[in-house]
């Protein structure tokens, strides 16, 4: 069973999960997928392309924004207006899924939308520790 760690209302994180969650996914409501785990990081995992394929399936729609260590300015962005975009409540995965938080986290401080106070504490609430990132 996949591990859904609710962030906020619009938004959860997970490690990483397989092809099979994404039917749970779309049970519980979630609408996009966001993938932050490039292709090929670790054998065995499954390929963005098999992801978006089943979350097609599910119903769900799907978005891959590969992030290595930290997020890029550009992948912040992407994230964050694929959340503002986004349809429904949204559920973003990597291996751990710290990946996912922070590129959330950091395009929410920079945007001025949450405090990195508030961040950090929802980031607590989750399970991930933002201090690090956000200072704080």
């Amino acid at each position: 069973m996949a591990d859904f760690r609710r962030v906020t209302d619009d938004l959860s994180v997970a490690p990483q999960i397989s092809v099979d969650d994404l039917a749970e996914a779309a049970r519980q409501g979630f609408r996009l997928i966001i993938n932050n785990r490039p292709d090929g990081e670790q054998p065995g995992q499954p390929t963005s392309a098999e992801m978006e394929a089943a979350a097609k399936a599910a119903g769900l729609a799907y978005l891959h924004i590969p992030v290595v260590g930290g997020p890029t300015p550009a992948q912040v962005e992407a994230e964050r207006a694929a959340l503002a975009e986004a349809p429904g409540p949204v559920l973003a995965y990597c291996r751990s899924g710290t990946r996912s938080i922070v590129t959330w986290s950091v395009g929410q401080a920079q945007s001025g939308a949450r405090s990195r106070q508030e961040l950090i504490g929802l980031g607590a609430a989750a399970g991930y520790d933002l201090s690090g990132v956000l200072g704080g």
